[in-house]
């Protein structure tokens, strides 16, 4: 299962504090990635934190496996998880239905050309 976990703040935490935990920070997300837990590592943009993309049973592992983390461990950050699912509105592209003749009109200057499923 695919979990997304977002960080989030930590009260009274202050950036001094950080510096001593980065090295084994890194450290434990690259192993954590080389064996698979963590798909996908990213800073977010538009604030200070954390976006993961774990491979796991279920949210309580990954809870675990992030709790693994230094950072985490000494309580400097904290994480929302999220369990996620695919998107399941791609099958309509191949239910019974999509294969009737589409009524969608596409405009084409002053005329409208319509669509075929075929």
């Amino acid at each position: 299962m695919r979990i997304l976990a977002i960080e989030k703040e930590v009260p009274g935490v202050s950036d001094e504090s950080f510096p001593p935990f980065l090295q084994a920070e890194a450290t434990r997300a690259w192993e954590l990635h080389q064996s698979g837990i963590i798909r996908e590592l990213y800073f977010r943009a538009d604030r200070e934190g954390a976006v993961l993309v774990l491979e796991c049973t279920d949210v309580n592992e990954a809870k675990k496996h992030l709790a693994t983390l230094p950072l985490v461990k000494a309580g400097l950050i904290a994480f929302d998880v999220i369990p996620l699912k695919a998107y399941p509105g791609f099958a309509r592209l191949f239910s019974p239905e999509s294969a009737k003749p589409s009524k969608i009109g596409l405009s084409s200057g002053n005329r409208t050309t319509r669509i075929s499923a075929k």
